[in-house]
């Protein structure tokens, strides 16, 4: 397995095929920025290798694999002969996890050419690229390789993105506290945390329960989550006796599995038009109903006094409230009086018409400009940081229709116009300044995500945001485990009842990366804690831990359980549970939740399974490093 990349996601990376699948891992990283010496070049990637190995043999006792630790290379450029070196043509899979789109495409090009059977995992932030490389990467191996087969070929090219992986957990961080979303072919699949009703009882199991929560949880020091927790830490996928034991524990819990289908995109008169309310005031569209209503009256009174037809009244009426009739000095006093009346309407109604073409003229000039926050808005949420994972976590917020105020200190940043478009409050600012949180309006806000690329940053925003409201529910992305861990036990024992997680992204990220370099179809991530389920679509030929056995027999406490079925048939089965199904297209989605537990599993059937990292591996054959307590 080789792994090019130039930030913590490759490193995770590495670790994670290491330490959980047991795999031969090559590591290609750049050199440090400005000129190095050889030796220093050296000890960098001597030191790299020293925190991956640290990080493995210290948490695992001891412990030792058959394979040597990961080897790491540092090259300036990945050329041909820096892929040859790092073994590419005899390669099984390649990761290309570099921050850059357009160097991810460039080696990928390349190394399908070297070896048109090595599976590539690509990281990408652009989807619609991705769908398009993804199909010439599959067209270009096929070519070279007639012979291969459909699954090998449907898992030779992956495209993930590493903020579509964690968005998901992030923006549901922010709605439910500690609810997660795993999202795709249009499944919505949502856990949630549950606690006992009272002392001694087990919260209701939902529809199953996916892991219990740390022992120490009502601790504002417990240790919950960490790998040294042992059997105070989370158990994840335990059966019903765990389960029923567990009083007085908290549980996640599956709680709805809903189909929500693709809606349909609005039309271009649709995007290009605005509703009433936002090109007019609500004080101008009052002045004119009761301008309408006066010449409706006018027009009555009119049809009543003169005996006319209703439809030559109402001329009548509209040609003295334009003053374009001639003055009744020959007619009747009432329709003397009348035609001054619709004439003093006329008068009152240019202004109106005045003002509504100057505010509707202003609404179209501020159309593509950022929005204010509004004066009343409360019960929103604060977002900050309007990078890659902010602007996916923004989309995800607005497609549930959550209100939401951003907060970005660059004009140019990548969200802004995503922000523009869907007419999303933006305060532009540095969060560490004063008055720009108050801008925000974080004092009225339900949730604060902190997802700038600087962790002292977020975790000051978050430090003042709990002194302005100290009920907030936080969230924040920091980078290093260790430091996250400090800054949440610090925070939970500061305010014991306000809502704190800390999430990382490569966290999130790295074991949907590493089973798609396995060849599995990754849906998502959930994490518990500390620690990550992943929900993976399995062939269940090949696998006589799955073939054969009924829905029951096959669930294995603390590694996997089967928690849907696909009934489709084989031909017409979508390639990848893991893409989003063409509006266009005709789908309806073939799994079956809630399965049978006396089903018995065929090769020709394909399940949807919440599994943990080691329970992955164990699945695909591997032997993953064993850690005490776990």
């Amino acid at each position: 397995m080789i792994v090019c990349g130039d930030d913590a996601l490759a490193e995770r990376l590495a670790t994670e095929l290491y330490e959980v699948y047991g795999e031969r891992v090559t590591l290609v990283v750049p050199p440090p920025a400005g000129p190095a010496r050889p030796a220093a070049r050296t000890g960098r990637a001597t030191a790299l290798l020293g925190r991956m190995s640290s990080s493995l043999t210290g948490r695992a006792g001891g412990a030792s694999t058959a394979h040597a630790p990961p080897r790491v290379v540092e090259a300036a450029e990945l050329g041909g002969e820096v892929l040859q070196d790092a073994g590419v043509p005899h390669a099984a899979a390649l990761a290309l996890v570099h921050d850059d789109d357009e160097t991810n495409i460039r080696v990928a090009l390349a190394a399908r050419r070297l070896n048109p059977r090595l599976r590539l995992v690509i990281r990408l932030y652009n989807r619609k690229l991705g769908q398009h490389l993804e199909e010439l990467l599959d067209q270009a191996a096929l070519v070279a390789a007639p012979d291969m087969d459909r699954a090998t070929l449907d898992a030779s090219t992956t495209v993930l993105s590493d903020a579509d992986t964690a968005a998901p957990a992030l923006a549901a961080t922010a709605i439910a506290g500690t609810s997660k979303v795993v999202q795709a072919d249009g499944l919505l699949l949502r856990a949630v945390e549950r606690m006992p009703s009272g002392r001694g009882e087990v919260p209701e199991p939902g529809l199953c329960t996916l892991a219990l929560l740390s022992a120490t949880s009502n601790d504002p020091a417990g240790s919950e989550g960490s790998d040294s927790s042992g059997d105070e830490g989370p158990q994840l996928l335990p059966d019903d006796r765990a389960v029923t034991m567990a009083t007085g524990r908290g549980t996640v819990v599956l709680e709805t599995v809903t189909h929500t289908g693709p809606t349909l995109p609005p039309g271009r008169l649709a995007r290009r038009t605005a509703p009433l309310g936002q090109l007019f005031s609500r004080r101008l569209r009052f002045s004119l109903l009761g301008l309408l209503a006066c010449v409706a009256a006018l027009a009555v009174a009119t049809w009543i006094t003169t005996d006319d037809p209703p439809l030559h009244a109402a001329y009548i009426t509209l040609l003295d409230l334009f003053a374009i009739n001639d003055p009744a000095t020959d007619d009747e006093p009432s329709r003397q009086i009348l035609q001054l009346l619709a004439g003093f309407a006329g008068l009152l109604l240019l202004p109106v018409l005045l003002a509504a073409a100057l505010e509707a003229l202003g609404t179209f000039r501020s159309a593509s400009a950022l929005r204010r926050p509004p004066r009343g808005l409360s019960g929103h949420v604060v977002l900050l940081g309007l990078g890659k994972i902010g602007t996916r976590v923004l989309h995800r917020l607005r497609e549930l229709d959550i209100p939401v105020v951003c907060v970005e200190e660059d004009p140019e940043a990548r969200g802004i116009t995503l922000a523009r478009r869907l007419r999303v409050p933006v305060v532009l600012g540095d969060v560490t300044d004063e008055g720009v949180l108050e801008a925000a309006k974080v004092h009225r806000a339900h949730a604060l995500l902190a997802l700038t690329s600087t962790d002292t940053t977020n975790l000051e925003a978050a430090l003042y945001a709990r002194s302005v409201k100290p009920d907030l529910r936080v969230a924040l992305r920091l980078y290093d485990d260790d430091f996250a861990t400090a800054v949440y036990r610090t925070l939970r024992s500061a305010h014991p009842h306000a809502l704190t997680r800390s999430r990382s992204v490569t966290s999130l990220a790295a074991p949907a990366f590493a089973g798609a370099m396995m060849g599995r179809q990754i849906l998502g991530a959930i994490p518990v804690e500390r620690r990550v389920l992943v929900f993976a679509a399995l062939q269940v030929e090949g696998h006589p831990q799955l073939e054969g056995r009924t829905v029951a027999d096959a669930f294995r406490p603390g590694h996997w359980r089967v928690l849907a079925l696909d009934v489709t048939d084989p031909v017409e089965r979508m390639p990848d549970l893991a893409t989003t199904p063409s509006p266009d297209a005709e789908h309806a989605p073939g799994l079956v939740w809630n399965t049978d537990p006396r089903y018995v599993l065929k090769a020709e059937d394909r399940v949807v399974l919440a599994a943990t990292r080691q329970g992955l591996a164990e699945l695909l054959g591997r032997h993953p490093v064993r850690r005490p307590g776990r």
